[in-house]
């Protein structure tokens, strides 16, 4: 390692973050059932509890991601207590998560309900949304739906549309001037026939059709297998509408596995055409990083640390691409060098300078080892395990 790679990788890291989902820290699972942990959150202020730990340990995490009904269940009146927890654990509130999918009322849509009393239903909570967005001064309002119909001919997909276009366009309309909202998209679960925002270009067209402050959030467990997501965050950020990520991992379809356990290169791959783009353009891409995932077997919080090392190891390789060797390369069309800018690149190992950026920040140099040793994981187990376990079925 040079010590121009050295500093590279320290000025990346610097300018490093990715948030954590508060629900990441909670008890979830399949629709076919989940498994209960005995150290799982069981409170807003547990979801904080555990949050802190992993930004105390990586240094990277200052914000949560809210779920409005799951830990806001009372709405701006919660907002006063969540800043309380925020500050009390070194953190801020982040991506703020309404919730139209899980009351009964949304058995056929939200914003793409044909009742338009239960579209009115959905709305109302949605700028309820954007009112604690306001309150807690949280830059991002993040949307998904799980809209869309299972079987052919029963559903108007041109009314459902234009529903959610004007849905949407009302939303950006309450936004305070400096917030933003992300519209996110999936092809398919729960709707398997049909789903109104389906895909990257399906949101785009949402987000151009609501205003200058709507952009596409990205799932990158929200695509087809074999998808080429690389190449849709270069499209979103050359039109300027790329604003954020939900990182997880897959193998079939939505499984929210931890970030790079199935495929790390695709996440590097994402890293270096972020960077590449900033490099060329020489202004940084205003893209929020979140992790989005479902711990259903790890830990919780060992999951989430995990996770956001893995994140710190690929984008501080992915900062290692020489960038001017790359674009002259791709001029010539000299294949071989250029994929041989990004194989060298990812095959560095960035973890002894990482180790040193750790330490230089006062944080330790193994987050996982030093989690394990803190007794944190013990002391939780012992306090929530009566809780978390009290409904788990007994087959004695």
């Amino acid at each position: 390692m040079t010590d121009l790679q050295t500093q590279t990788i320290v000025r990346a890291l610097d300018a490093f973050h990715i948030e954590l989902p508060s629900w990441g820290f909670a008890n979830t699972g399949t629709r076919f059932g989940k498994f209960n942990q005995p150290a799982a959150a069981t409170t807003t202020a547990e979801k904080f509890a555990d949050a802190g730990q992993v930004h105390r340990f990586t240094g990277v995490c200052p914000t949560i991601a809210l779920h409005v009904l799951w830990d806001l269940p009372n709405g701006v009146k919660d907002c006063a207590e969540v800043q309380r927890l925020a500050s009390e654990h070194g953190l801020r509130p982040g991506s703020i998560n309404p919730n139209v999918f899980q009351d009964q009322h949304y058995k056929y849509g939200s914003l793409g309900n044909p009742d338009p009393a239960i579209r009115k239903a959905a709305m109302g909570h949605i700028l309820e949304c954007v009112g604690i967005q306001k309150q807690l001064n949280s830059r991002d309002l993040s949307l998904w739906f799980a809209d869309g119909s299972n079987y052919p001919g029963t559903q108007n997909i041109r009314h459902r549309r234009r529903w959610f276009e004007e849905g949407l366009q009302a939303t950006h309309a309450a936004l305070a001037e400096d917030h933003r909202m992300l519209v996110e998209y999936k092809p398919f679960e729960p709707a398997f026939y049909h789903t109104d925002i389906a895909d990257w270009g399906m949101s785009l067209v949402f987000c151009q059709a609501a205003g200058p402050r709507a952009k596409v959030l990205v799932d990158t467990g929200h695509h087809y297998q074999a998808q080429n997501i690389e190449q849709i965050v270069a499209w979103l950020l050359d039109l300027n509408m790329l604003g954020g990520f939900h990182f997880n991992d897959r193998r079939y379809a939505d499984d929210d596995l931890t970030m790079g356990s199935i495929d790390p290169y695709q996440v590097f791959r994402i890293f270096h055409e972020i960077l590449h783009f900033e490099w060329e353009t020489g202004k940084r891409a205003d893209i929020a990083y979140m992790i989005d995932q479902s711990h259903n077997l790890k830990g919780k919080i060992e999951a989430m640390i995990q996770t956001v090392s893995t994140a710190m190891e690929l984008y501080a390789k992915a900062a290692l691409v020489d960038h001017a060797k790359l674009a002259g390369a791709q001029a010539k069309c000299a294949l071989v060098d250029a994929e041989g800018c990004l194989k060298d690149a990812f095959s560095t190992d960035v973890r002894g300078v990482i180790r040193d950026w750790a330490v230089s920040k006062g944080l330790p140099a193994d987050p996982m080892d030093a989690f394990r040793q803190s007794g944190y994981l013990e002391r939780i187990t012992a306090e929530r395990s009566a809780k978390n376990m009290a409904s788990v079925s007994s087959y004695a």
